[in-house]
């Protein structure tokens, strides 16, 4: 494949990102276009890839790219996806184009919806995150990967503490930067030893992640490293106890952001964690593997209960993340066929839904200028289109067959009752509970009657917010019905996870 798709992917949102900061400020729709159209361009290419990837013949990692840097330490711009990345890039492709949909604006001048304070940084920082995210998710050096990890984590603390909540967005950027630089910082010391054991190992210096697969890396080592790489990313991933952050953070975070964050950023951690902390680490990971499905347990049902209990949507939503990526760690933790398969297809279909959720309480709060579950009501009469896709978003969250999230779920459940079964009895406890809020909140925000102080004052969504729900929507409706678009693709690289792990 002599195309470089996955650099063009990686580096668009980069150059974008420079050419929007030239254009003058004031010109807003410009710098706007040029937001909407490199987000258009770079959905296509992760589609397409996607697509070949999907109908071709091959397993492992296929559009292999690799540009020599420093040759002398070992490091490389080496990219690929398998089955498990090329989802993840196409969610990222799918969570930009929507997030530039709600971030547009509205002329209405009694809706400040979208971002109208200076869009043109607003962008570029959003695009620097994009270019990170997928640098993260296609590369096959360890040192790049870290790279590009970074660049995706900083531009969170811009995006948040300027164009952010003013109550909390100082407080909740801060506490983020802090615990996502710490949880890899402890990873970085963990990838550095192994890439210096590499080489005493081998006598070859480099960080290429597929010659550390055969690196040969003890068992004493492994058992020794593995809990500082795999918590350090999965610290991003919002596992418990390190999720504290992330409802802060959800909550802070301007619309499109909290969109990524959520959608894309979570899945970001918990990728890395699988990336470098199972697969490189095989035997740490059936060492520790109790040790995670405890953890994940834990956060499956917490989340779920706090969520329960929250007035503010998005603390709703936010815990309720917690929660479903407690079941993709939970998934990851089985080390078996059905586990790995239901958390990736998760970490793909609670992306989209969440983004929508955050995408729909944005717009809600434009408008009716509040969150508060107990302040709203009545919204179905006024944005019917958002109802539906809200709904669309609950159902999903609930596992509700013929939706992306029963597809996710149940092989989740069915790995962990492998595995031990009353961790499954315990976290199936968390289906009950978000089924409660989900359809509790629905009743109260949607159709419950509006109050007096809202009636005349709450208007429907644009055009460009119903493209974002009805594309998000879609793409959790199209799984749920037809899982072959996306479950052979995942358990190819699952199939690779397990020949590491000898079959584990």
């Amino acid at each position: 494949m002599n195309f470089p798709i996955l650099s063009i992917i990686t580096f668009l949102p980069f150059v974008a990102a420079v050419i929007m900061l030239m254009i003058p400020a004031d010109r807003k729709t410009e710098v706007r276009s040029v937001a909407l159209a490199t987000a258009v361009i770079d959905l296509l290419l992760a589609g397409w890839m996607y697509l070949q990837y999907l109908t071709g013949e091959l397993t492992g990692y296929q559009f292999i790219e690799t540009y020599n840097w420093l040759p002398a330490l070992g490091i490389s711009l080496k990219f690929g996806v398998d089955g498990m990345s090329a989802p993840l890039v196409l969610l990222t492709g799918i969570v930009m184009f929507t997030g530039v949909l709600i971030s547009w604006g509205d002329d209405d001048k009694h809706v400040m919806a979208g971002i109208q304070d200076r869009p043109r940084e607003f962008f570029a920082f959003l695009f620097l995150l994009a270019g990170g995210v997928f640098g993260v998710f296609v590369s096959l050096d360890l040192f790049m990967l870290f790279f590009f990890y970074e660049i995706a984590v900083f531009p969170m603390y811009l995006l948040i503490a300027i164009w952010g909540w003013i109550k909390t967005r100082e407080y909740a950027a801060m506490k983020l930067t802090l615990y996502l630089f710490i949880g890899s910082v402890v990873s970085l010391v963990g990838a550095l030893a192994m890439y210096w054991t590499q080489y005493q190992n081998t006598g070859v210096l480099s960080f290429d992640m597929l010659q550390m697969e055969s690196a040969g890396f003890s068992a004493a080592f492994q058992y020794a490293w593995f809990l500082p790489v795999f918590f350090g990313f999965a610290v991003l991933g919002g596992i418990w106890p390190f999720h504290n952050w992330s409802p802060d953070g959800h909550v802070a975070a301007p619309t499109a952001v909290s969109m990524f964050h959520a959608g894309v950023l979570m899945k970001l951690g918990a990728f890395a964690a699988l990336r470098v902390g199972v697969m490189l680490l095989p035997e740490g990971a059936k060492q520790w593997s109790w040790l995670i499905l405890t953890f994940a347990g834990i956060a499956v049902v917490y989340g779920a209960y706090i969520a329960f209990v929250q007035t503010d949507m998005k603390y709703m939503i936010g815990f309720s993340s917690v929660s479903h990526m407690g079941l993709v760690m939970l998934g990851v933790s089985t080390l078996n066929h059905n586990g790995l398969v239901g958390a990736g297809v998760q970490m793909f279909s609670h992306g989209i839904m969440t983004a929508l959720f955050f995408a729909i309480t944005g717009m809600i709060y434009d408008r009716a200028h509040t969150r508060m579950i107990p302040e709203l009501g009545g919204i179905a009469k006024v944005m019917p289109f958002a109802t539906i896709g809200f709904i669309i978003g609950g159902l999903v969250s609930m596992g509700m067959p013929g939706f992306s999230g029963f597809i996710a779920e149940f092989p989740i459940f069915m790995g962990v009752w492998e595995e031990q079964w009353l961790v499954a009895v315990i976290a199936s406890i968390s289906i009950i509970i978000t089924a409660a809020y989900i359809m509790i909140n629905i009743r109260k925000v949607f159709f419950s009657p509006m109050p007096e102080k809202l009636e005349g004052h709450v208007g429907d969504v644009t055009i460009l917010d119903k493209v974002a729900i009805s594309t998000l929507c879609l793409l959790m409706i199209v799984i749920g019905v037809f899982p072959a678009v996306m479950v052979p693709m995942v358990e190819r690289g699952v199939e690779n996870i397990l020949r590491l792990l000898g079959g584990a």
